[in-house]
């Protein structure tokens, strides 16, 4: 059984530790680990380095199968663990949908090939994410994929009965419906947030209501129900407050947000560059500060990437022509870094808890997201946050380039990911 120790990193930002890894668990973790119990191993010299659990995205877009263009499964997967992620949840606005057992077995199989990270995938609420009909939630989650996040995401379960029914079916086996919050009568044509920035540029305005509207009539079907919601890419100040308000309830509502809307505002929108262009829209510097002090706090549960991969022509062209989307999987840690640590606002322990407990308990995904102690599994990522670097896609693990960070100094670098035991990432590099 091969063995790893990882000498001298900082446990969650503590006190410098060994970690002993032996076969797919963690062995031992302290100060003085014997000579026996560490011959003939591997060593990884941290030189106080950050140690954190594997991270675990809730929101990722692998587009395959039908998008293979932008990103397949083993291209996503490698940026994941670039990232320093462990597990990612694929997201079901594939060709086909990922709405019927078939399809997400598809996806779960691609995963366990790469070798990369783990893959759950996500199952749509809906027949093609028409919003007219459930799909087969029953049957994806009985199938090897053992699905049990489900999400029409890109496009909103605006039928509040639909809805009600979803949030009924899935309570059978503690499922979760995952929605994308978005009025899609109040958004028609819209181009960016609604605002002052809107209406100067003369763009169609995304009005925050548009999002709060949706979440505040879910977080009351989902009280009545008895069912748990969870609230995707939450990005305005509103929104925050009709999250907070439903916990206060005791309601089994949690809430996701982007790296890119605790750092990115509407103003960058005045450039006219596509790469700005995502849904939610980037929205104001009052929403943003809203939301970092919301991740803090607890209100928010957990950051998601929303990694939304597109091909260069698909961006490369107007505004109004471009597609929504952005990148995530490379950058999250580095920008949480910023906005969060940074400030303040987090520590590293928070840092684990918001970027791989959380998600992983709301995505009920077992062996992710455990403590860094011995018998857990060995899932976990080694950052040295003194790195200063430049962002520069054209080194990407992505097939795509769309990052809204090109040439923006970032903090923060993943020099190794561990994946049950086996290392993935080594000196910031693909195994």
């Amino acid at each position: 059984m091969s063995k790893i120790l990882i000498r001298g990193a900082k446990v969650l930002g503590g006190e410098p530790q060994s970690v002993l890894i032996s076969g797919e668990t963690i062995a031992a973790v302290g100060t003085d680990l014997s000579a026996a119990d560490t011959e003939g191993a591997t060593v990884v010299e941290a030189d106080g380095a950050i140690l954190l659990p594997g991270l675990v995205d809730l929101h990722t877009h692998l587009r395959e199968p039908g998008r293979e263009d932008s990103e397949t499964v083993l291209t996503g997967t490698r940026a994941a663990a670039i990232g320093g992620f462990t597990a990612v949840h694929a997201m079901a606005n594939t060709f086909p949908v990922a709405d019927t057992a078939g399809v997400v077995e598809q996806v779960w199989r691609l995963g366990r090939e790469s070798g990369y990270c783990d893959v759950q995938p996500v199952g749509a609420v809906t027949v093609g994410l028409e919003g007219k009909q459930l799909a087969e939630l029953g049957a994806m989650h009985d199938s090897a994929a053992g699905v049990r996040v489900f999400s029409d995401d890109g496009k909103c379960v605006d039928d509040a009965v639909i809805m009600r029914r979803a949030l009924e079916y899935v309570k059978a086996f503690d499922g979760v419906i995952a929605q994308h919050a978005q009025e899609p009568r109040l958004t028609e044509g819209a181009q960016m947030n609604e605002g002052v920035v809107s209406a100067e540029l003369g763009l169609g305005g995304w009005p925050a209501v548009a999002e709060e509207s949706i979440i505040a009539r879910d977080v009351l079907l989902a009280a009545h129900v008895g069912s748990r919601v969870h609230i995707c890419h939450l990005s305005t100040a509103g929104s925050v407050e009709i999250v907070r308000w439903a916990k206060s309830k005791g309601w089994n509502v949690t809430a996701e947000v982007t790296p890119h809307h605790l750092l990115l505002t509407d103003e960058l929108v005045r450039t006219y560059n596509p790469v700005y262009k995502v849904n939610p829209p980037l929205r104001t510097e009052a929403d943003v500060m809203a939301l970092r002090q919301a991740l803090a706090d607890g209100t928010i549960d957990c950051v998601a990437t929303d990694h939304a991969p597109h091909p260069h022509e698909d961006k490369d062209c107007e505004w109004g022509a471009a597609a929504m989307g952005m990148v995530g999987l490379e950058t999250a840690l580095s920008v949480v870094q910023h906005t969060m640590v940074e400030t303040g606002l987090l520590d590293w322990a928070g840092v684990a808890d918001r970027m791989s407990a959380r998600p992983a308990a709301i995505g009920r995904l077992a062996g992710h997201g455990r403590p860094i102690a011995a018998g857990e599994p060995a899932n976990l990522v080694l950052v040295d946050p003194a790195y200063r670097g430049v962002v520069d896609p054209a080194g990407f693990a992505s097939r795509s380039r769309n990052t809204p960070y090109e040439g923006r100094e970032l903090p923060g670098r993943v020099t190794h990911t561990f994946l049950r035991g086996r290392a993935t990432v080594v000196d910031g590099k693909l195994t």
